[in-house]
């Protein structure tokens, strides 16, 4: 399974003519898949929340920058939790990964993502679930003021959806391509936020040693090129992979680097490890008119609170 990691990361986002014979022959299922994703959004009735939830995510499978950009909006609030999935963590139904900043499992429990968001936010409350709904009331009961939600722009809830938009080479959705929704669905946002002009991202070198070798786990890691110092030797790894100390001895022995040079999500999985790591960090800049759209939003979900109590009393 995971040799096919690489190929359908080459054919949904770099496809070559070979890839396209693929993409065709996959139609009826993407077909298939489309119509029943698409029922499933259109029929959606949530109902009224007295928490503001505020997703961040895409309609394309694979790495986009949710995470970075959920971090960049949830740090201006507090009484702030996080909901997410925790994709690929080692632990079963509802697990509080933090309580305002402070550290309650490890990242097998909590997911590389869940990790990274909780120790990025100090002020906040960090929540993995499968059932997504159900953290959300425990998230509430434990006084959650503002609620934000990873990648959460298919689920049935009453939700400021934002969506990060990204336009891939290959227009057709899943399995043939990336997207999980058609892309009219983008209509169903209720912001679009566009790479350059909502949000700007600064990408620098923290601790970097002359001879650096890139050892990374995310999604569509052919993205972080452009920031990556000429000539680096690099090794991927699929999205999420936990890392085990023998294939990093393997890697270490085979290139004798002065450090591996890691993402942030990957630094929650390897800062256990005893080898010298060199941090790609990356620093997201959000436009006011992005974060005055989410403070309207939250307004108006208080006052509709407000209005119900004082029907509610008289």
């Amino acid at each position: 399974m995971k040799s096919l990691v690489p190929f359908f990361e080459e054919l949904f986002y770099a496809p070559s003519w070979y890839h396209w014979l693929i993409a065709i022959l996959l139609l009826p299922f993407s077909a298939l898949y489309c119509l029943i994703a698409t029922i499933k959004k259109i029929f959606c009735f949530p109902t009224r929340e007295t928490v503001p939830l505020i997703s961040i995510g895409n309609l394309t499978v694979g790495g986009s920058g949710k995470t970075p950009l959920l971090i960049a909006l949830a740090k201006n609030y507090n009484s702030v939790a996080v909901v997410l999935r925790g994709y690929k963590r080692k632990s079963q139904g509802i697990v509080q990964v933090s309580k305002k900043g402070k550290i309650l499992v490890d990242v097998e429990q909590s997911g590389d993502e869940a990790m990274l968001i909780a120790k990025s936010l100090p002020q906040a409350t960090v929540w993995v679930a499968s059932d997504r709904k159900k953290a959300i009331e425990v998230a509430k009961k434990e006084g959650a003021k503002v609620i934000f939600l990873d990648d959460a722009f298919h689920t049935c809830l009453q939700k400021f959806d934002i969506l990060i938009q990204r336009r891939p080479k290959n227009p057709f959705c899943l399995p043939s391509g990336p997207l999980r929704l058609p892309k009219l669905f983008e209509k169903f946002a209720d912001f679009i936020a566009v790479e350059g002009r909502d949000f700007t991202r600064k990408v620098y070198i923290v601790n970097p040693t002359k001879k650096m070798v890139l050892l990374t786990a995310i999604a569509n890691p052919q993205r972080l090129e452009p920031y990556l110092p000429q000539g680096i030797k690099k090794y991927y790894f699929p999205d999420h992979h936990f890392f085990a100390n023998e294939e990093l001895e393997a890697i270490w022995q085979k290139e004798q680097p002065d450090s591996f040079l890691v993402t942030s999500k990957d630094l929650v999985k390897l800062e256990q490890f005893s080898y010298p790591l060199s941090l790609l960090e990356l620093d997201i800049e959000v436009a006011s008119q992005l974060r005055e759209a989410i403070d309207n939003f939250i307004q108006k979900v208080s006052n509709a609170k407000e209005d119900s109590n004082c029907s509610n009393t008289s």
